[in-house]
């Protein structure tokens, strides 16, 4: 017969974890919003300083600016890599790390800085040592210049053939799918260039369009980076909050058949108590 102290504590112990979890699905919810509320309010300025690159870019040679011209070649690729600071979301980081091994064979020719804790105890496993870590900052959107400072150092100082970003991209509340962009050196395609026809807009720029549109580069990456790491932090409790719904789901589930065997030990017990009173009478009557 089963121990019907142990099944009730079992009952308790599930209904705890899915209070437990269903308080951390709420939370995640409410920080997945506050990601996405910051990515869309970004997006009017990224737009705006977009439009700026392209049309400067228009009014001067910019295939001659270093941040759009790939140095000499070296074999080797800077790459940041956005990841988790903590568990709990499934399987994003294990997919987002599997989409990194197969984008990047041979990860001895690459360095990697790292913004996430899971992603710098990944390369450390693989045998990889991190050019920096930036997991301790928060909030993550401020480590954005430091990350951007260090990384266009380093492309301009010719060790690498230009720089990648591997993140999650958030594309809806059940969906994230690693992304990989490259940031440096930047690509200024003649499709993305107005045409000629296109309706313009003269300015009086100061000191003059070469140094504004040589300021403006770096701010237009910084822009991208994060943008990448909006995504990344969106995705992370969009996988964080499903996890928790379905360990609320699984616990509740849990729970319930926990119940049902603890009845039916009940009524067991209480079926063998009425079998040994019925026994003892008949024994004592004959």
């Amino acid at each position: 017969m089963a121990n019907i102290r142990l099944i009730k504590r079992r009952i308790k112990t599930s209904k705890n974890i899915s209070q437990i979890t269903k308080a951390m699905e709420l939370v995640a919810a409410a920080k997945m919003k506050k990601a996405q509320a910051a990515a869309l309010a970004g997006k009017l300025y990224a737009e705006k300083i977009y439009e700026m690159v392209m049309r400067l870019a228009q009014r001067t040679d910019y295939r001659n600016h270093p941040l759009l011209t790939a140095p000499k070649p070296t074999g080797r690729r800077l790459i940041i890599l956005l990841s988790t600071n903590k568990g709990l979301c499934g399987g994003l980081n294990t997919t987002l790390f599997r989409f990194l091994m197969h984008e990047y064979p041979n990860l001895n020719a690459c360095d990697v800085m790292t913004v996430g804790k899971k992603g710098a105890d990944f390369i450390t496993r693989v045998g990889r040592s991190v050019k920096a870590d930036f997991s301790d900052t928060t909030p993550r959107e401020q480590v954005v210049p430091a990350v951007v400072e260090l990384m266009i150092q380093s492309f301009l100082s010719g060790g690498y053939d230009g720089v990648d970003v591997v993140s999650n991209e958030f594309v809806s509340v059940v969906k994230q799918i690693p992304h990989k962009k490259t940031l440096l050196p930047l690509t200024l395609s003649g499709s993305e260039l107005p045409s000629e026809g296109e309706k313009t807009y003269e300015f009086v720029i100061e000191p003059n369009v070469e140094d504004v549109f040589a300021s403006l580069l770096p701010h237009y990456v910084e822009n991208q980076l994060r943008d990448a790491v909006l995504q990344s932090e969106a995705s992370e409790y969009a996988a964080q909050m499903i996890a928790m719904h379905n360990a609320t789901d699984n616990a509740n589930t849990l729970r319930d058949e926990l119940t049902l065997q603890y009845n039916k030990a009940r009524q067991e017990k209480i079926t063998y108590e009425i079998t040994d009173m019925v026994t003892a009478r008949m024994a004592v009557e004959v």
